[in-house]
């Protein structure tokens, strides 16, 4: 018996989220699910999106799969997302990005993973407001220091990335590669403009990736990377990628493969990992039965190959691939017209037939 903390987040969330749990307890695998509240409704009920109970739930269980969670732009709460990283270290973020038949897109035969580290970079979180007087402080300071800052009303945000942090994901992208069989690794970076925090990363990587002769290391500078993954994808294997870049080109890798309702993706630590949906919470769509729950479903795939499920994993993601290859019980965006309840009839069908 497995004890998995359950997120079913909020907006379309609740609908993917027990799409999924009907898919995976369709497998045999016996698990009992501790579900809790984040987001926009547990704001409302306790007065922060991230209740303490939450955290103290994943600690226990050390496994936890989440719905998306609505993060507001520009003002309100943090991201939830980002905050559970931050508190339960979850310094890998994985984000596999594959073709699957059925599924729209401009390219066939896409196999990418994305490693992300999660817990630094410009998403560490550490800003200071425009016009605030900690703002003006940190101006000061650096202009004194011979900084040269065009414009006093500026907002602010530290980017640091450390020996740790780089050594720890790219040790992760390595071992990753070698225990699925992959070939090669390539470190994405900015180190010709910031030479200081991308530098390191890209230093630190190539000090990694000599520890790992059997498979071929290279960088790539991430405004080229983004030009080289749209004309030749097929060049590159495993991406490791320090927080803001990881981010933005998993869901380029995503539109590769016709977007994020298929992108999987995992948060991994020493010693929790919390599965997720990469796509948006969609609230204008809560509640209608209409969504793909394939990202989810997917993200349960990485789960149970995590905790040692693995012929329960190859289940699902055998049933998941033929379902959204056949056509015939998929949602709106795959081009077909049933529920999302629906889709994941389909799937648990095909996993007890």
């Amino acid at each position: 018996m497995h004890t998995i903390t359950l997120i079913p987040g909020d907006g379309i969330g609740p609908e993917i989220s027990e799409a999924m749990r009907r898919v995976v307890e369709s497998t045999g695998v016996k698990i009992d699910w501790d579900v809790q509240e984040a987001g926009a409704d547990a704001m409302e009920k306790y007065g922060t999106p991230l209740p303490e109970q939450v955290l103290d739930s994943i600690r226990k269980n050390k496994i936890a799969i989440k719905g998306p969670v609505t993060t507001p732009i520009g003002s309100g709460f943090r991201s939830v997302n980002v905050a559970l990283r931050k508190e339960l270290d979850l310094y890998v973020n994985l984000r596999p990005c594959y073709s699957l038949k059925g599924v729209k897109s401009r390219y066939e035969d896409i196999d990418l993973v994305i490693v992300r580290e999660n817990t630094e970079d410009l998403y560490a979180g550490i800003e200071f407001e425009e016009g605030s007087k900690e703002a003006k402080e940190l101006i000061d300071f650096l202009k004194a220091r011979g900084a040269k800052i065009r414009f006093e009303d500026a907002g602010i945000s530290i980017k640091p990335i450390s020996i740790t942090g780089s050594e720890r994901i790219v040790r992760f992208a390595y071992e990753y590669a070698r225990r699925e069989g992959r070939k090669k690794v390539t470190a994405v970076h900015k180190a010709n403009i910031m030479k200081h925090s991308d530098g390191l990363f890209l230093r630190v990587a190539n000090e990694v990736g000599a520890k790992y002769p059997d498979i071929e290391t290279e960088d790539r500078i991430v405004d080229n990377m983004c030009m080289q993954l749209v004309q030749k994808p097929e060049l590159y294997d495993v991406l490791v990628c320090p927080n803001l870049y990881g981010d933005i080109l998993s869901d380029l890798c995503s539109g590769l493969i016709g977007g994020l309702g298929m992108a999987p993706s995992a948060n991994i630590g020493e010693e929790h990992a919390v599965f997720e949906s990469v796509h948006g919470s969609a609230p204008k769509y809560a509640g209608q039965n209409k969504v793909n729950p394939s990202a989810l479903i997917l993200s349960s795939v990485l789960m149970l190959h995590h905790i040692g499920e693995r012929e329960a994993a190859d289940k699902v993601f055998t049933a998941t691939r033929d379902v959204v290859a056949e056509g015939k019980h998929v949602t709106y965006d795959l081009g077909g017209t049933a529920g999302t309840s629906q889709m994941a009839d389909a799937i648990l069908n095909k996993i007890l037939s």
